[in-house]
């Protein structure tokens, strides 16, 4: 049976249940090739895999639908996906330009308390890289990001901004394992939360742009590695 980590950390949207803890452990298996693309998931061999009810197991799939790694098909099992090369791009390009317009819009409207905030992940995203803990990261990570779609004082955007970041989350988070990344990925924040305080609100778009196209191509790094 596998061990089932079950982080209770606060997030961004809470905290995580064991459905998304399952989610995380089953896009780990699809991203590193355990499990293969077209392989069907037996919702009752994850559960006993997990020591785990079938309905976590459930919402994990659902989940993992949402974000394009798994395809559900009408009364049979859900299979293991890939996006095609050309809609992760496509993926990647609307989640960069989302994210740009709530930079854009949070150097400009983020009140100082949110800005403090904002200061405050981007110092405990600091603490993390020597400690080389890519999952832990990852969450911290999802943190920065949400503080910047809510700084953006946009309810729709940040929506969208979300649900777009679903789909990609499993993608984004794979790149977090090459060699030096937590250490850049928090320089090219930097960037970004300059901007922000400065309410320089067209470079805070820029940088945004530039993290995320930089995070599509670590992840085709990641990719390659495999």
């Amino acid at each position: 049976m596998s061990t089932l980590v079950l982080d209770r950390t606060d997030n961004a949207a809470g905290r995580r249940t064991l459905a998304e803890n399952l989610r995380h452990q089953l896009a780990d298996e699809i991203m590193t090739g355990v499990l293969a693309p077209g392989v069907a998931l037996d919702e009752t061999e994850i559960a006993r895999r997990f020591g785990v009810s079938r309905t976590p197991v459930r919402e994990a799939i659902r989940l993992l639908n949402a974000s394009g790694l798994v395809e559900a098909r009408p009364h049979r099992a859900a299979v293991v996906a890939q996006p095609s090369p050309a809609r992760l791009v496509g993926m990647f390009e609307a989640m960069a330009e989302l994210e740009a317009l709530c930079a854009t819009f949070a150097a400009e409207r983020m009140t100082r308390i949110e800005r403090q905030a904002l200061e405050a992940i981007h110092e405990q995203l600091r603490t993390l890289i020597h400690s080389g803990d890519p999952q832990r990261y990852h969450e911290i990570n999802e943190a920065f990001h949400a503080a910047i779609y809510n700084g953006a004082h946009n309810e729709y955007l940040a929506e969208l901004t979300l649900t777009t970041r679903l789909r990609v989350a499993p993608f984004r988070r794979a790149q977090f394992r090459n060699l030096g990344r937590l250490a850049k990925s928090h320089a090219e924040h930097d960037q970004v939360l300059t901007a922000i305080l400065r309410g320089e609100c067209v470079r805070a778009g820029e940088a945004m742009r530039a993290h995320i196209t930089t995070v599509r191509k670590e992840y085709e790094t990641y990719t390659r590695s495999l």
